[in-house]
């Protein structure tokens, strides 16, 4: 039970964050309804994920709100001298990546899963969360940055390789062109 009221309050406290871009539709809708705030994002998160499982259009629902509010942080994050926010963006951009590439193999699998939408839309929520160790942070440290350590060698080296036939080829026709 303390937990549930440590959250309520956290979450209170977000909502009711002046600096964050949600808090003047929040007051409007507190207004306009005399409901509290709290009670309208909360009715707003219910409606959301009910969409998300019956609703028509829902992957684009679902990408959107893994890429707008991200999008939106890693530009106000570009614009600020600290490198804590930027290497934070950075990696939610990184496994949303890895995910999109995964997620793209297994396509098939979203016709069988009725509630992919939500769990995607959750996921995506899990790693922008704003804590020392949301899940963009632990996946990339648990199993992207593991991977990429050990076939980082190798890539570089296909890469350099091809840089190397491509400078080739394009000098082999440069030169022919001249002849």
């Amino acid at each position: 039970m303390a937990r549930i009221v440590a959250i309520k309050e956290t979450l209170e406290k977000a909502l009711k964050d002046e600096s964050k871009p949600w808090t003047k539709y929040l007051v409007f809708a507190e207004q306009k309804t005399g409901v509290d705030r709290l009670y309208v994002f909360v009715a707003s998160v219910l409606f959301l994920a009910l969409y998300l499982v019956v609703g028509i259009g829902q992957q684009l629902v679902s990408n959107v709100i893994g890429f707008l509010y991200p999008a939106y942080c890693s530009m106000k994050a570009i614009e600020t001298k600290e490198k804590d926010d930027d290497t934070k963006w950075l990696t939610y951009w990184v496994v949303f990546a890895v995910f999109t590439i995964v997620e793209y193999f297994s396509d098939f699998i979203v016709g069988w899963f009725p509630v992919y939408w939500l769990v995607k839309c959750l996921f995506y929520i899990w790693l922008m969360i704003p804590t020392e160790y949301n899940g963009s942070l632990v996946l990339y440290r648990r199993v992207i940055r593991p991977k990429f350590l050990q076939y980082q060698p190798n890539v570089d080296n296909i890469l350099n390789d091809a840089r190397k036939a491509t400078i080739k080829a394009a000098g082999g026709l440069l030169n022919a062109k001249n002849e």
